[in-house]
Formats: structure tokens, C-alpha cells, sequence
């Protein structure tokens, strides 16, 4: 059985940030560590804390998840996570909201609660499993066909 976070089995709908990196003609994308969606590629992101804009919680999760530092653009996609148990409990439920960002400096590395991050061109994603989020994210900006 995996073990439980601070997101799992919530009161109510948590609030998430991503930031959608492209540079050089390659997405920055983070291979999850936990769940939802552990072991699937996915964009950069995670909680908004308590105080937070949205895009400061998209450079925060960026800068921790990857050492990527980046600078935070406009709202490019939004999107609702439900996931459900055997029981049909809630276990998850998110809204999040992607930003696109621009690069600023770094080397992508694994951190936090990413197990590993790197740079991937659009051919590279179909060998990749690729949370279904990130793939209708990246195809609704054209990134992907």
C-alpha cells in the first residue's frame, strides 16, 4: 500500500499550480514520486500554500522539484483531478491551474518529490508514460499533435 500524503483523502478540493517550460524545443517535465500519478512524467508543480499566488506556487514547485528557476507567464491551461478509491471514496481532488514559463537558469534534477526531471522533445514523450493531464496540456498548446 503507498503511503499517505497531506493531499490524500482531503476535506476538500486542494488548489495546484504547474509550470509549462519550454526551452530549446523541449518540455521540462518531472517523473512523480508520489502519488497521484507517482511514476508518471507529468509538469512541474504542486500545492499552493497558504499565502500564495498561484504562480509563485508554479516557480516554487518548479525550483524545488527540478532547480529549474523560472519566470512565470500567463495561465495556459486549467484542469480538475479526481481520483477515487476502491471504495469510491475520494482519495484525491485538485484544480490546477498551468502556467506557461519562461527558463531562466538551471540543470534539471530530481528533487523533492520528483524522482527525476529532464528535458524532453515531442518524440521523446511517446516512449515516456506520460500523465494524461500533461499529454492534453501539451496537445492543447500545440506542443504535442
Amino acid at each position: 500500500m503507498s503511503s499517505l500524503n497531506a493531499n490524500t483523502y482531503p476535506a476538500g478540493p486542494r488548489v495546484g499550480a504547474g509550470a509549462i517550460v519550454i526551452h530549446e524545443e523541449k518540455i521540462l517535465l518531472v517523473k512523480r514520486g508520489v502519488e497521484p500519478g507517482k511514476g508518471l512524467w507529468a509538469i512541474p508543480g504542486g500545492t499552493l500554500r497558504l499565502g500564495e499566488t498561484l504562480r509563485e506556487c508554479a516557480a516554487r514547485e518548479t525550483q524545488e522539484e527540478t532547480g529549474i528557476t523560472v519566470v512565470v507567464g500567463e495561465c495556459v491551461y486549467v484542469f480538475d483531478l479526481i481520483e477515487r478509491d476502491e471504495d469510491g471514496r475520494i482519495k484525491f481532488h485538485f484544480v490546477v491551474t498551468d502556467f506557461a514559463a519562461l527558463y531562466v537558469s538551471g540543470e534539471p534534477r530530481g528533487a523533492d518529490d520528483a524522482d527525476e526531471a529532464g528535458w524532453f522533445a515531442p518524440e521523446d514523450i511517446d516512449d515516456l508514460p506520460v500523465s494524461q493531464n500533461t499529454v492534453k496540456a501539451l496537445c492543447s498548446l500545440g506542443f504535442l499533435n
